[in-house]
């Protein structure tokens, strides 16, 4: 029943993710340009793949839109169980997406991604990529702080435009 609700908003959820996924992406890209943090989602996803440094960005950055539709199906999932979605709403699942993000997902990651070492072992020719840390502090000092900003946008962007 969840599901046929969301599907009848396709459209919407469809629109309204790629909207939060590229402002949540043009957080993370201006912290970097700005030297807040170095973090790269689309990158990190991408070499996940390729070890190709160039096409790892441009796949990872298709393959992150692909993904940002698909949380935004899981956030359109718990709007449609609570049987509300707003941008407040939006803004504090986006946050706790994001602390999952930092606190557990990139300290997993170098677990998973073959090309990011692990916090035992320094960046190797079979793994270049450095490791993420706890709340990703190895990406610099001001990764938590822009990764939940961009996970917060990405969560008032949904609850704004999902439409119930």
């Amino acid at each position: 029943m969840l599901l046929e609700a969301v599907l009848e908003n396709l459209d919407a959820l469809l629109l309204w993710g790629f909207i939060a996924t590229a402002l949540m992406t043009l957080v993370l890209s201006a912290s970097r340009f700005l030297g807040w943090s170095r973090i790269s989602l689309p990158f990190l996803v991408g070499t996940f793949w390729s070890g190709d440094r160039r096409r790892a960005e441009a796949s990872g950055f298709v393959l992150y839109v692909i993904g940002g539709w698909g949380f935004a199906t899981f956030y359109a999932l718990i709007f449609e169980s609570l049987g509300w979605a707003n941008g407040w709403l939006g803004l504090i699942i986006g946050v706790l997406h994001g602390l999952f993000l930092l606190a557990v997902a990139l300290p997993l990651a170098p677990n998973i991604h073959p090309r990011i070492a692990t916090e035992y072992e320094g960046p190797a020719v079979h793994r270049p990529i450095e490791p993420p840390g706890f709340l990703g502090l190895n990406y610099g000092v001001g990764t938590p702080f822009v990764t939940l900003v961009g996970q917060a946008i990405y969560g008032t962007m949904l609850g704004i435009g999902y439409p119930l």
